[in-house]
């Protein structure tokens, strides 16, 4: 079978489902979602879970505002439940140069639509009295929160078929050509036809991107996450460090996800990171000087999962400066779970319109054209 669709997908993650769904119930296209695997198995699915916009790069925001406005629609989007929590997100000094690298955020941030309340050591602690003594202020999200990465993508996917995508899990892409008339794409289950592809297949991106010489320099990496038992439920922020080094929520049924710091190297072609248990100890011991009260909480579960790390740590973001019709939106370097939505809302729109809605010149694949370092 050699069917023609408006537009091809590749990537059944969140950016690749929710991009689907919007193509098909916003702009009533015909669409085709390919995913190797299942829908959110990947990175989507294995991630910390924040919804956040604070501590983002102020180029960010704009879009970051776009996806938040959505993940507050999800019931008008999925028939399916999420946890979607709105608990905020509250950032945490341990000195005085973090400190001010909050207060010099804070305003910026405001400039950009995102209001946060800093705290000094007398409030936040008043405030969230479960904080080890070590704190010495915060800086606090309201509207930023969390929300259960297994459920999220395939949420979107079953969405997407709803509204009347082809959603072809276990359906592995082995070659995609330009034609006169827009791309063949060949399949472990035979051959289909595209007017435009979407490149969103997370941390193997980078590959389908070099094929059509697009150079882009992405380093694929696994995080190290971990949840511990169920807790009395205590902590309803989102908490993180001010260097960035650790975080972790607690969720309603009370257990402590949390994660943060080094990262292990993974091999594309056997992509199955392990958990290092010396890097565990590392976590637990920031846990222990977040929230005093968790010494001794058992962890029962480890895990990792694929992300692609861009050098500048910016997402590659839309038309390819080489090959017309095709699309990219992947390289989220392990902050793209609250921006999915709102990247695939962008990419359907692209593939639609060829506008968009918010900026994307900081994305601009060609921004890597003169360093020719590709990974």
């Amino acid at each position: 079978m050699n069917r023609r669709f408006d537009v091809a997908v590749v990537g059944g993650g969140l950016v690749g489902a929710s991009a689907a769904y919007f193509l098909a119930s916003r702009h009533r296209l015909d669409v085709v979602l390919l995913e190797r695997g299942r829908v959110g198995a990947q990175a989507s699915g294995v991630n910390f879970g924040n919804v956040r916009r604070q501590g983002r790069t102020i180029n960010q925001l704009p879009l970051a505002h776009h996806a938040r406005a959505i993940w507050g629609e999800l019931d008008k989007h999925l028939d399916d439940p999420c946890e979607f929590l709105v608990t905020g997100h509250l950032k945490l000094a341990f000195d005085d140069e973090q400190m001010a690298a909050l207060e010099d955020y804070a305003p910026r941030a405001g400039a950009a639509g995102l209001d946060l309340e800093l705290m000094g050591a007398n409030a936040v602690h008043t405030r969230f009295p479960f904080l080890g003594k070590g704190v010495v202020g915060g800086s606090f999200s309201p509207q930023d929160g969390n929300a259960n990465p297994r459920l999220v993508a395939p949420a979107f996917g079953r969405a997407a078929r709803r509204a009347g995508a082809d959603v072809r899990e276990n359906t592995e892409v082995l070659d995609i050509t330009r034609t006169a008339d827009g791309f063949a794409l060949e399949t472990r289950d035979g051959s289909l036809r595209a007017g435009t592809v979407v490149n969103a297949a997370g941390a193997w991106a980078g590959r389908l991107a070099q094929s059509f010489g697009d150079t882009v320099p992405m380093t694929p990496r696994g995080p190290m996450m971990a949840v511990t038992e169920p807790l009395r439920y205590a902590i309803r922020p989102v908490l993180g460090t001010g260097d960035s080094s650790f975080y972790m929520r607690q969720v309603e049924r009370g257990s402590v996800v949390f994660g943060g710091g080094a990262r292990v190297d993974v091999d594309l072609d056997n992509p199955f990171p392990r958990p290092r248990p010396e890097h565990l100890l590392v976590q637990l011991g920031h846990m222990r000087r977040l929230v005093p009260s968790l010494a001794g909480v058992q962890v029962i579960r480890t895990w990792s999962g694929v992300e692609g790390y861009m050098d500048d740590k910016q997402p590659a973001i839309g038309f390819s400066p080489n090959v017309p019709g095709l699309i990219h939106a992947f390289g989220f370097t392990g902050h793209g779970f609250q921006l999915a939505p709102g990247v695939g809302s962008v990419v359907a729109e692209l593939a639609a319109s060829g506008t968009s809605p918010v900026p994307l010149e900081s994305y601009a694949v060609d921004r890597f054209a003169a360093s020719g370092d590709a990974r």
